[in-house]
């Protein structure tokens, strides 16, 4: 069990005696604000915050950080406010234990929804000061040390929590050691029986195969030494969680995954890497293909190492890493390298770590305002905490780091929010190709854009990286609601139009209640309704009638004086055309209002509104714009001679008469006739009669009828 004395001791290392006393005084406070209480195990509390305390010590975390781990339960699970914290021990300190102290579990309907909101409080939090999730980190290493003490159900709830999300966050900030030591425990805890067979299988491996890794380790150690090269030289020990991992996702067994030998070489300097990875290559053969050069191009978490994969003696396969010292600390400490390297000088490593892991912090924080809920967020952000990343350049030569799988649209969105929404296509490589494609390492991709383009939805069937989701269900959200109140003002004026009345004549005592009862706080809350369907505009209307009209019934008017609305076209995402009868301009149309879709335009003739027609409620009387500019799908049937190259010929014959043709079918029939169903886009009604006279025309057509 750590003291505090032991403790102290290990800090003379590298904090000076003033800090050291800060420490033992927060210490103190600990001990007797904990005083009487005592973790599951038995022990003393305070033997929890001291061993955090050790854990972020041996990271060579700075004095406020060790200040913080040991007071981060002090809010939670005693009677010590946060001003009161702040008063004794300074801003900081209390804002980083105000942050852990957020981190604790609430009551949600369902275990991921309370794993999803802790998970956004953990990134408001880091965004304040990324020490907290350090400290949390700390804490949460320790629990899992001592989870032994917890019931079965208890144990194997945070160990899977644990693998979801803590394990993933240390790895994403480049802590190594604590994500290994981390996904070990919780491993352990959640499939105890296969972390046991697994563990004796690997000594049982081990003692096997150490005359071959030391004949190896000779071997390599040697060959550096009559190059003069200083470095050393160990071999690498495959962790439990990590055996199983790839047994179960990469369907192997256990004596192929142990089959491989792994090895590490720590040297001096970047130039000393590559020197030794020359050695290496000349002391057995390299693998094709899977050489990795996380020095030049290091990973998203700061991670740099030279990786690869040998043809050893014996017909077995060698991995390879080679790093210097420098970089060999940050691979197992991450951005907690950083608070190390602010006492003992400068290292571009930890801090190029440490600012990516900021970077990333922002980007987290950025998504959880667009996002809608938890759960929407924390969705976003699996693939930004299982990453397998690709390298990509911009034109100017700036790398980009994305996840495996990521497009171009991906690309647009890591390079501004802007570019992504207003891309239009893509060259990669300087060839164009579909926003769609997945990228690979080492191409070079072009966004173009247009200032009037705009996500598209059916991006989110294949986007991969959470800013990008995040940036398109933003938009579209923003885009539905503007389109949504838009609808609802004009709705509203129309069936206000019939008590003589507009929405800026509405009286505000009546709009109050009106949103008072319908539990909405604004005129556009309201508008949104009505626009989305979900609310009926001719009710609103009534309710909202002037004083002098509220015994009225609305005007009724001759159907050629009745207030019509104009469809422009581009109303957007709450309009819809009918598929079924398929209106187009100079069709004569009414609107049907669908709860949760908007308006739906149908031709006044169409079969499926004929019962509902009469409905002021429900049905809105609508006319076209003379200002549409926009094209619209028509089906037609032809009646047709079978003849040779006859599809050719209507397409040509359709396109000639400036339609776009989208799809063709034929059907045989028994008769001597077969019938074709077109696809098209016309501009309007006169347009699509000039279409079918062409087609018309032909030899071979005896009739078209447009469906």
């Amino acid at each position: 069990m750590p003291t505090v004395d032991a403790l102290s001791d290990r800090l003379t290392g590298y904090l000076d005696l003033q800090q050291i006393k800060l420490v033992r005084r927060a210490y103190y406070y600990a001990e007797q604000a904990h005083d009487g209480q005592r973790r599951k195990s038995g022990e003393p509390y305070v033997t929890h915050p001291l061993a955090v305390a050790s854990i972020l010590a041996g990271m060579h975390m700075d004095h406020q950080s060790l200040m913080a781990a040991m007071l981060h339960d002090v809010i939670e699970d005693t009677a010590v406010s946060r001003d009161g914290l702040e008063g004794q021990f300074g801003t900081v300190v209390a804002d980083i234990v105000d942050g852990v102290s957020k981190l604790t579990h609430l009551e949600f309907e369902t275990r991921a929804e309370a794993q999803a909101e802790n998970f956004q409080k953990m990134v408001l939090a880091m965004a304040v000061d990324i020490r907290v999730i350090l400290v949390k980190l700390a804490d949460r290493l320790h629990n899992m040390r001592t989870l032994g003490a917890m019931p079965p159900e208890k144990q194997r709830r945070i160990a899977r929590e644990t693998l979801d999300i803590y394990a993933p966050v240390a790895a994403r900030l480049g802590m190594r050691d604590l994500q290994l030591e981390l996904e070990d425990l919780a491993f352990q805890s959640y499939h105890p029986m296969r972390a046991k067979y697994i563990r004796r299988a690997v000594v049982q491996a081990r003692g096997q195969r150490k005359d071959v890794i030391t004949s190896i380790e000779e071997a390599i150690r040697n060959r550096l030494k009559q190059e003069g090269l200083p470095g050393t030289v160990s071999g690498r020990e495959k962790h439990l969680y990590s055996i199983y991992s790839k047994m179960k996702t990469k369907g192997k067994s256990f004596a192929e995954i142990m089959d491989v030998f792994a090895f590490r070489i720590v040297t001096e300097s970047v130039d000393d890497c590559y020197r030794a990875l020359g050695i290496v290559h000349n002391l057995y053969k390299p693998v094709p293909g899977r050489f990795k050069d996380y020095v030049a191009i290091p990973k998203a978490n700061g991670y740099q190492s030279l990786h690869t994969d040998l043809f050893g003696a014996r017909d077995i396969t060698i991995e390879v890493q080679i790093r210097t010292k420098e970089m060999d600390a940050v691979a197992s400490q991450g951005i907690a390298e950083h608070s190390h390297y602010k006492i003992y000088g400068d290292s571009s490593s930890a801090i190029d770590g440490y600012n990516r892991a900021r970077k990333w912090v922002q980007g987290l924080l950025e998504m959880q305002k667009r996002a809608g809920n938890s759960m929407e967020f924390i969705e976003t952000v699996k693939t930004d905490l299982f990453p397998d990343e690709v390298y990509v350049f911009s034109p100017k030569g700036r790398i980009f780091e994305l996840p495996q799988g990521a497009t171009a649209v991906d690309f647009a969105y890591a390079v501004h929010t802007d570019i992504g929404n207003s891309c239009v296509s893509c060259r990669i490589n300087r060839r164009l190709a579909p926003l769609s494609q997945p990228l690979h390492s080492g191409q070079t991709v072009e966004i173009i854009t247009t200032p009037s383009a705009q996500p598209n939805m059916a991006w989110l069937n294949f986007v991969i990286t959470g800013k990008a989701r995040s940036a398109i269900r933003h938009f579209i959200k923003v885009q539905h609601r503007g389109e949504s109140i838009e609808l609802g003002r004009r709705l509203l004026t129309q069936f206000l139009s019939n008590y003589g009345s507009s929405i800026e004549e509405i009286d505000p005592a009546a709009l109050a209640t009106v949103l008072q009862e319908a539990e909405l706080k604004s005129l556009d809350e309201l508008l949104q309704d009505i626009g989305m369907g979900n609310r009926m505009a001719y009710v609103v209307a009534r309710r909202l009638r002037p004083v002098e009209h509220e015994e009225d019934e609305p005007q009724e008017l001759p159907d050629s004086n009745k207030a019509t609305l104009a469809i422009r076209g581009t109303e957007g995402m709450v309009l819809h055309y009918a598929r079924c009868c398929g209106p187009i301009p100079g069709d004569s149309i009414t609107g049907h209002i669908s709860t949760g879709r908007g308006l739906v335009i149908h031709r006044t003739d169409c079969r499926n509104i004929a019962f509902m027609k009469d409905d002021a409620e429900k049905c809105v009387y609508l006319e076209w714009s003379n200002s549409i500019d926009e094209e619209f799908i028509v089906n037609l049937d032809l009646k047709v001679e079978p003849k040779r190259g006859l599809i050719a010929t209507l397409a040509t014959t359709a396109s000639g008469a400036s339609a776009n043709v989208l799809k063709i079918d034929i059907t045989e029939t028994d008769d001597a006739l077969n019938t074709v169903h077109i696809d098209l886009t016309v501009k309007d009604r006169v347009h699509l009669a000039k279409v079918m006279r062409k087609l018309k025309a032909l030899k071979a057509v005896y009739k078209v009828t447009r469906v």
